[in-house]
């Protein structure tokens, strides 16, 4: 039997919070295939490169974003995923605060956050949907176990912010005095910055940063 070519591609669902919703990048592609069509970002994987730098680098190329925190969600192979050819993609995820607005390049036409939920009526190009669909659940399941939370928050942040994440992640609404409870009584998950912020209603509210720990125990459940 004569094995055939594979081509090994990289493609990645950038997630963020922006005014309250779960937003995801995407680029307008601006050549075959599917001209014109909604995607998410990513590319081939050249020669010279292992996985986590072609994946640096279409993030770079196509949006304009740089020095994301990008990790393996899961690798996508199924016959006729791509019409150029038999194609194995291996999806990241990220997860960032509100980012800059992304500026388009090489192979993308246009470039911009699209609240989730939108995207998933795009219909979009290849088996993208498939792929936000896992990222996002990857995303609210690494809330409830891992510090990840905090990466969609400035450095200094209050519980209140906090919450809009887990609330906008999860797609429903938290009571506000259990929420505060459970997060600044997980041991490692905050620490305090001795700071406060007047930017809420009410009284000063303390700043938080994120604490040493990775693995919440007990986790944040919904």
């Amino acid at each position: 039997m004569t094995a055939s070519l594979m081509a090994v591609t990289v493609d990645l669902a950038i997630l963020t919070v922006r005014s309250g919703e779960l937003c995801v990048l995407l680029v307008r592609r601006g050549v075959p295939p599917f001209v014109g069509d909604w995607a998410l970002p990513g590319g081939y994987v050249l020669p010279d490169e292992d996985l986590r730098s072609a994946a640096d680098r279409e993030l770079r190329e196509e949006t304009g974003l740089t020095d994301l925190h990008l990790e393996q969600l899961a690798t996508y192979g199924a016959p006729g995923r791509d019409p150029r050819g038999r194609t194995v993609t291996v999806a990241h995820l990220a997860l960032t605060p509100d980012a800059a607005a992304p500026a388009a390049g090489t192979d993308a036409a246009d470039a911009r956050w699209w609240p989730v939920a939108d995207a998933l009526d795009l219909d979009l190009a290849f088996d993208h949907d498939e792929i936000l669909r896992d990222g996002v659940e990857r995303a609210r399941a690494k809330l409830e176990y891992s510090s990840l939370g905090a990466a969609f928050c400035p450095p200094e942040f209050t519980v209140s912010q906090l919450r809009e994440v887990y609330e906008a992640v999860w797609g429903e609404r938290l009571d506000p005095r259990n929420f505060h409870r459970k997060v600044t009584k997980t041991p490692g998950f905050l620490e305090e910055t001795g700071a406060t912020s007047s930017a809420e209603p009410g009284r000063p509210a303390k700043l938080y940063r994120r604490g040493p720990v990775e693995q919440l125990n007990p986790p944040i459940t919904r």
